[in-house]
């Protein structure tokens, strides 16, 4: 049985006094939410050590936003994923559509940022979704098809039980054009059949695979109810614990 998961992308927002109060305000509000949905937030680095003390011992897991594609080393300004572990870290985020427009983030090095995470014993949440553009051009099936088998082919059936899939349909985060319910469901069950041709249909079946666009407690009910759809990547909305926790009673 794959995992219900709602987890929280504060991306780059909230100073760490900020970041603590959230953390505390959605660990406060998470026994509401059913035992079987596992939440997790995923912070900037600078915030993880002190909301670590928040969420350790608790049902809440502790994300990190990326990490190196590099062990160690001369790499001024990054962080490897040995220091993810060191405060606690239990997922990272990687393949965000963000760090690939802005960051030049590439198949190949993703591919180097997985291995050294799950290396690490992290689970990763890898990020897949098409662009405006290549949504009008009705390109979305081949480019999440590319993106999945361009990097999961370097893994294996074993890797992927600790690999969770987001779906961001880029185009419908922060643009006022919004996915339908059919929509992401419609690339979460494509998705699930690359899955399958690539490592069986056990693995298709036990992956996770969650909606990373704009999620909220008003529409959350309809995209959970969908046999595809597992749980959500969550933006905007994880900076608010009452948001948060509202999306993850969807289930």
């Amino acid at each position: 049985m794959r995992k219900n998961i709602v987890a929280g992308n504060w991306k780059m927002n909230t100073t760490v006094p900020e970041g603590v109060e959230l953390a505390k305000a959605v660990v406060a509000a998470s026994a509401q939410v059913p035992a079987e949905v596992e939440l997790v937030i995923g912070t900037p680095f600078t915030h993880l050590y002190p909301v670590n003390e928040v969420v350790k011992g608790t049902r809440v897991a502790l994300s990190a936003e990326n990490c190196a594609d590099h062990a160690k080393g001369a790499y001024t300004g990054e962080i490897s994923v040995d220091m993810l572990t060191s405060v606690g870290c239990q997922y990272t985020i990687l393949g965000h559509s963000e760090r690939r427009q802005y960051y030049g983030e590439t198949d190949e090095k993703l591919v180097e940022k997985i291995k050294l995470a799950l290396a690490a014993g992290l689970k990763v949440i890898f990020c897949i979704g098409e662009n405006l553009e290549e949504r009008e051009a009705e390109k979305h099936f081949a480019v999440c098809e590319a993106q999945t088998v361009n990097v999961l082919k370097n893994f294996t059936a074993e890797d992927m039980k600790n690999i969770v899939i987001a779906y961001e349909p880029v185009w419908a985060i922060g643009t006022g054009k919004t996915a339908t319910a059919d929509q992401a469901e419609e690339i979460h069950a494509f998705v699930r059949k690359v899955l399958a041709d690539m490592f069986g249909a056990q693995v298709a079946d036990d992956t996770t695979i969650l909606y990373g666009g704009s999620c909220k407690p008003s529409n959350a009910k309809e995209l959970f109810a969908k046999p595809d759809i597992d749980g959500g990547l969550i933006g905007g909305a994880a900076l608010k614990a009452e948001d948060f926790i509202g999306i993850a009673l969807a289930f």
